[in-house]
């Protein structure tokens, strides 16, 4: 198995582009990227220029491979529109119907419009009818973090937790509502949906994990996916955006998995304080050191949202420590690549 990173943050956009080859088949996992945020210590001309470089080697990365895999609708993780990324392939892609909030079911019709008409075809004349039925609430699926006792934190957390399940039962009742998009096919362009599936070219199998939550418990931003790919007895494990992992039976998952590699992406430690708080920060810590620990994984890339401000390294020393200590490669994926992070760049002004 081949792995390559094709584009992260550490390089200067916001992606997490990765490109699996195996014998049997190319995979391509979310094929998107996005111009840094404002606070990102460089010039704004590089921040542009980097995101169209990346969009660049990503497209024509695309040209070439079997399978494109989209585990939400954000678009550092896919391309709104362009046919050539596309055509041809068999598209493994986040069910826009249901475990989606507002914003991203938006940038799923928006994407499957431009689909459709690419191919001469309405997306209004394929829409099918609502349906009716039971959506499990996956927080109750949570074993650790579901009784995980936070002290002192834990009336708030409470409270957090009522408002969150609130939230849950207004999102089912907007999927019941949906004219649901179809899975569809466009000749040799397919496109699936693939939250709890399983495929298998040769001896290479892909396996799709149910919706995880994408950070903490009841994350307004939705849900993710993550993709795990095996050939030959060799194992990836590509996280998605689990931000950290900040949920305990997220790094269950991880360590059970036991992958070769692992494609982790890290805490917005640019937010920490605001949209990340220091006890969700330390459930981080905790998790990951347990995956150092309790893993045979040797590379884990650790990216995406992670080297966004100059100090991540320094916020995270101890998970760096351990590392070294169980001689494993915990790694930027710049570093993977012999490079150095560009927010660790210091950057002329405009």
């Amino acid at each position: 198995m081949d792995i390559r990173l094709v584009y992260f943050d550490s390089m200067g956009a916001k992606s997490s582009c990765t490109l699996v080859e195996t014998d049997d088949i190319r995979v391509l996992i979310d094929p998107g990227a996005a111009v840094m945020h404002r606070s990102f210590p460089a010039p704004n001309n590089l921040k542009i220029l980097w995101v169209k470089q990346a969009l660049k080697i990503i497209k024509k990365v695309a040209v070439d491979v079997d399978i494109i895999v989209v585990t939400h609708y954000h678009y550092d993780h896919f391309i709104d529109f362009d046919k050539t990324v596309y055509e041809g392939k068999t598209v493994f892609i986040k069910n826009p119907n249901e475990y989606i909030n507002d914003s991203q079911r938006n940038r799923a019709v928006k994407f499957f419009k431009h689909f459709f008409k690419a191919f001469n075809e309405d997306l209004e004349e394929h829409l099918e009818e609502p349906v009716e039925k039971p959506w499990n609430d996956i927080f109750f699926q949570l074993k650790k973090a579901k009784e995980k006792n936070f002290g002192e934190y834990q009336d708030r957390r409470n409270q957090l937790l009522e408002k969150g399940k609130k939230w849950f039962l207004n999102r089912v009742r907007k999927w019941r509502n949906y004219r649901r998009i179809p899975e569809i096919n466009f000749g040799d362009t397919r496109i699936l949906f693939s939250e709890g599936q399983m495929v298998t070219f040769g001896n290479t199998r892909i396996r799709f994990t149910p919706p995880l939550f994408h950070g903490i418990e009841y994350s307004r931003v939705g849900w993710v996916y993550s993709v795990i790919v095996e050939e030959k007895g060799q194992k990836l494990f590509y996280s998605s955006d689990l931000n950290g992992p900040i949920i305990e039976d997220y790094a269950d998952l991880i360590i059970e998995e036991n992958p070769d590699m692992l494609i982790l992406d890290g805490p917005m430690t640019y937010m920490l304080g605001y949209m990340l708080n220091l006890i969700n920060f330390r459930r981080v810590l905790e998790n990951v050191k347990r995956i150092l620990f309790e893993t045979s994984t040797r590379i884990i890339i650790y990216d995406h949202h992670l080297p966004r401000e100059p100090r991540f390294k320094e916020r995270i020393k101890e998970l760096y420590h351990i590392a070294e200590i169980e001689n494993k490669k915990l790694l930027t994926a710049a570093e993977y690549l012999g490079k150095k992070p560009v927010v660790l760049e210091a950057w002329d002004n405009e």
